[in-house]
């Protein structure tokens, strides 16, 4: 069956956002981009909310084709134009979307059909409401907490809402030279 991976940037006092959305704060370098590019390798679908998708969908289609582009720009853009994409959203329509299916109802169900279809991992960036959602329901097999050394002090919490606890395992963890510590989890499925 395949797996459904949470990654998100957090400030150390557990905030992916500032209160307007900023996330000016965290670092990023070649040595993370790497990284995840050997995560992407082993998925074939991005899942996101509405409003990480519309953001995604302004950039990254056409990001490797930009004359400044880097090659992590390249790559992923790559990636994200081939790759199935998932949107959880009751406003939106999968109506002129390629390659993408739309979710705004029976997410356990149909989450969890996705998952049984034979194919790679899926990865789900960010979009913080979404995976609150997937999380109350436990749909998320495992996580990639990338914890940035910053604190906010206020803005939007990684867990929002958790009303029962999820028993996780510590699988690894990555320390990369800008300061972030890669913690990963996999949750324990009683």
């Amino acid at each position: 069956m395949r797996k459904l991976i949470f990654f998100m940037h957090t400030s150390l006092d557990g905030f992916v956002a500032g209160l307007k959305g900023e996330m000016d704060w965290i670092n990023i370098d070649d040595e993370m981009f790497d990284f995840v590019a050997t995560m992407t390798d082993k998925a074939d679908t991005a899942l996101y909310g509405r409003v990480t998708y519309e953001m995604m969908q302004t950039y990254w289609p056409n990001a490797g084709k930009q004359p400044n582009a880097s090659k992590h720009d390249k790559e992923h853009s790559a990636w994200y134009n081939k790759v199935s994409k998932v949107v959880l959203s009751k406003t939106i329509s999968e109506k002129g979307l390629d390659n993408t299916k739309v979710i705004g109802d029976q997410l356990a169900d149909n989450i969890n059909k996705i998952k049984k279809q034979d194919g790679k991992n899926i990865l789900i960036f960010g979009s913080p409401t979404a995976s609150h959602s997937l999380l109350s329901q436990g749909l998320i097999d495992e996580f990639w907490l990338f914890v940035n050394p910053v604190l906010l002090g206020q803005g939007i919490p990684l867990f929002k809402g958790v009303t029962e606890t999820t028993k996780l395992k510590l699988i690894e963890k990555k320390t990369f030279s800008c300061g972030v510590i890669a913690l990963h989890y996999e949750t324990k499925h009683n």
